[in-house]
């Protein structure tokens, strides 16, 4: 039975983010839902604030825009919560895989969703040294969200099973001539012809 058991280990990359206040996505603020929420008279200050930022500039570090943004908002008087600031970095911000790693604020990368990955582990397999082999070489900066543990024995990985039946039970069934398929084929379409002519008679 363990011989077709796996451990799913859930595979994630850092998010990497440059950030611009350009034309294109200062329009973008219109889209988030708590900006929205705002009296529009507060929506346009914030867009207002937020425009005085150098549209050429691209910051690759979040906390360095951070930094910028906060500093503009508070010479235009405005005061904003964490859920509009996070909108606000939400519209002005696209994935850069040149771009410095976002960190959390335990100054751990914060994973980026939108690369999120999973990998079966076979059950008698360690899930490090498979890790290493087989996901480490092609993505450098991964790792493994060891929060994802099985509940019924508290290991990284969510235990499953699973019966690969093309593997254990399929036989393979070389394709019948050619000749002998367009041999089929002519007969078929003398037959619809023959057919045609008949109602047609």
């Amino acid at each position: 039975m363990e011989a077709f058991g796996y451990r799913r280990i859930t595979v994630e990359r850092p998010l990497r983010l440059n950030f611009q206040a350009s034309p294109e996505r200062l329009a973008k603020l219109d889209d988030e839902k708590p900006l929205q929420k705002l009296a529009e008279a507060e929506r346009e200050a914030i867009k207002a604030a937020c425009a005085t930022l150098d549209p050429a500039k691209l910051y690759t570090n979040r906390d360095a825009f951070t930094k910028a943004l906060k500093a503009a908002l508070k010479s235009a008087g405005i005061k904003v919560g964490a859920p509009v600031q996070k909108a606000i970095l939400n519209a002005l911000s696209e994935r850069d895989p040149e771009a410095d790693i976002c960190l959390d604020k335990n100054r751990n990368p914060e994973p980026d969703t939108g690369l999120r990955d999973n990998e079966n582990v076979p059950l008698d397999e360690s899930v490090f040294d498979y890790f290493e082999r087989e996901v480490k070489p092609h993505v450098p900066d991964a790792w493994i969200d060891e929060d994802k543990r099985d509940p019924l024995d508290g290991r990284i990985g969510i235990v499953g099973f699973e019966i690969p039946f093309n593997r254990h039970f399929y036989q393979f069934t070389p394709p019948r001539p050619l000749e002998e398929i367009d041999a089929d084929l002519k007969a078929c379409t003398d037959r619809i012809k023959q057919m045609i002519e008949e109602l047609s008679a």
